[in-house]
C-alpha cells in the first residue's frame, strides 16, 4: 500500500520527502498529489511524459498470460537472484501489473515494502492490488524517479527501460540492480509468423555498455524454457508487448490460424545482477 513506501518517496518538483496525509502526499514546499481511488498515485511533474504507456488492452493481455504461469521460470529466476537482499525497499522500474515484484516480495519474506513504478495507470491499477506491501506510482522512467537518494535495497527491471544514473542514485551503497532481458532466441518461433519484433543479437552488450558508467555486472544467468501456447496465449504474447503497436488484427488472426495448436515456443531470457 502507499503508506508502506511513503518513507521513500520524493517530490517530482523539488525532490523533498513526501508525507502522506490521508490520501494526499505533500512536501514541505507545498506540492501535493492525491491518491487515485484505484490505489496508485501519479508523481509526474507537469511537463513530463503525457502518454499512457501500455494500454488497458495490453495490460489485460499481460495479466492473463502471466496468471497462466507461462513465465513462471522467469519469475523464479528473478526471485532466486534476489536472495540475500536486506530488509529495505524493493523498487521495480517498469513494474507493469506488479507480477514480478509481488513474486520477489513473497520469496524474500519479511516486511519489505515494494514500489511499483510505471508510466501506465492501467498497469498500476493492477499493481496496487498485486501485493499488500506494494505502493504503485505513475512516473516517467526517463525523468528523475520520485524516490529519495539511496533508499532502495534492490531494484528490479524486467523487460523495461533502464535509466542508469537514476537507478544508481536511488540504490543504497552495496545495493543490487536485477535486469531481465530477452535473448535473440526468445519467442523465435513466433517472430516471423506473427510479426513480433525481433531481439537484437547485441542486446546483452548494449545493456552492459549503457549501465557501465554506473554499475558493475557481478552475475548473469541464462534461463531457457519451453512454452506450449494455445492460439489465445500466442495472441496475448503479441498483444502484451511492443509488437501490439505494429500488428494488424486481421493479419494476426490469419497467421494464428496457420499455426499448430498448441504451438511449441522457446523462452529464453538473461537475469543479470549489477552492483
Amino acid at each position: 500500500m502507499l503508506q508502506d513506501i511513503e518513507p521513500h518517496l520524493a517530490c517530482p518538483h523539488c525532490a523533498q520527502h513526501l508525507v502522506l496525509h490521508g490520501r494526499t502526499l505533500r512536501c514541505e514546499a507545498g506540492h501535493s498529489f492525491d491518491q487515485a481511488r484505484q490505489g496508485y498515485v501519479s508523481l509526474l511533474p507537469g511537463d513530463a511524459h503525457t502518454g499512457t504507456g501500455d494500454t488497458a488492452e495490453m495490460v489485460a493481455a499481460r495479466a492473463d498470460f502471466l496468471a497462466a504461469g507461462h513465465y513462471r521460470p522467469v519469475a523464479d529466476a528473478l526471485a532466486e537472484a534476489a536472495r540475500g537482499a536486506g530488509p529495505g525497499l524493493v523498487a521495480d522500474l517498469g513494474a507493469g501489473t506488479g507480477h514480478y515484484l509481488a513474486h520477489v516480495l513473497d520469496r524474500l519474506g519479511g516486511e519489505r515494502p515494494g514500489a511499483a513504478l510505471d508510466i501506465s495507470k492501467y498497469a498500476l491499477r493492477r499493481a496496487a492490488k498485486a501485493h499488500p506491501r506494494i505502493g504503485a506510482v505513475v512516473c516517467d522512467a526517463w525523468r528523475p524517479l520520485p524516490l529519495l537518494d539511496g533508499c532502495a535495497e534492490l531494484v528490479l527491471n524486467v523487460f523495461a527501460p533502464r535509466n542508469g544514473p537514476e537507478l544508481r542514485r536511488v540504490l543504497r551503497p552495496g545495493g543490487r540492480l536485477l535486469v531481465v532481458s530477452p535473448t535473440s532466441r526468445h519467442l523465435r518461433e513466433l517472430v516471423g509468423g506473427l510479426g513480433l519484433l525481433s531481439v537484437d543479437e547485441d542486446k546483452e552488450r548494449r545493456i552492459d555498455e549503457k549501465l557501465g558508467p554506473w554499475f558493475d555486472r557481478s552475475d548473469r544467468v541464462e534461463v531457457d524454457f519451453r512454452l506450449r501456447l494455445s492460439h489465445q496465449d500466442a495472441a496475448a504474447v503479441v498483444g502484451m508487448g511492443p509488437s501490439a503497436w505494429h500488428t494488424d488484427p486481421a493479419r494476426l488472426a490469419a497467421a494464428l490460424a496457420a499455426l499448430p495448436e498448441p504451438v511449441e515456443v522457446t523462452g529464453s531470457v538473461l537475469v543479470s545482477t549489477y552492483r
